[in-house]
């Protein structure tokens, strides 16, 4: 079964998060979540991503704010895929996140999506771990389908209140 890790940085961190581990979820992706900063726990940061693969964990969502430096630790200690979430903050409405986490350096790469984008983090993962369970393919397919429907739905709805 395909396991997902999701690290914050913060328990402040878990509204935004939520959203990913439920899409997770919906996959029925197995979730391991945890709270651990890399400046406040640096070094059970780096036993996490070291033995995350001993522990069936496929891919690693990483949500932090401000100077975010959470997925780029992780990525560092692991060869997993690690999908940076940056959070939004009363600093910069988390650009200085975002611009931490897309800004690593050659050879430790990290994934990032928007601000406060769980939901695409968890589709990103799901993307990925298609690869290696195929059947993850035809689900994503599925959703896609029943976002274009819910899209079909509206646009119905908006004809039927201009006629």
């Amino acid at each position: 079964m395909p396991k997902v890790g999701i690290v914050m940085g913060s328990i402040s961190d878990f509204e935004v998060v939520k959203k990913a581990i439920e899409v997770l979820k919906e996959f029925n992706i197995e979730v391991e979540a945890r709270i651990l900063s890399a400046h406040r726990t640096p070094y059970d940061a780096a036993e996490y991503a070291r033995t995350a693969e001993r522990r069936g964990i496929n891919v690693i969502i990483a949500a932090a704010g401000k100077a975010a430096h959470l997925p780029g630790v992780l990525a560092s200690y692991t060869v997993l895929p690690v999908i940076g979430l940056p959070i939004k903050s009363s600093t910069m409405d988390g650009l200085d996140s975002l611009l931490s986490i897309v800004q690593m350096p050659a050879g430790i790469p990290v994934a990032t999506v928007a601000v406060n984008g769980s939901e695409n983090a968890a589709l990103l993962a799901v993307h990925i771990l298609s690869v290696g369970y195929p059947y993850l393919a035809e689900r994503l397919q599925e959703y896609r389908e029943a976002m274009a429907r819910r899209v079909y739905q509206q646009d119905s709805k908006l004809q039927e209140e201009l006629s």
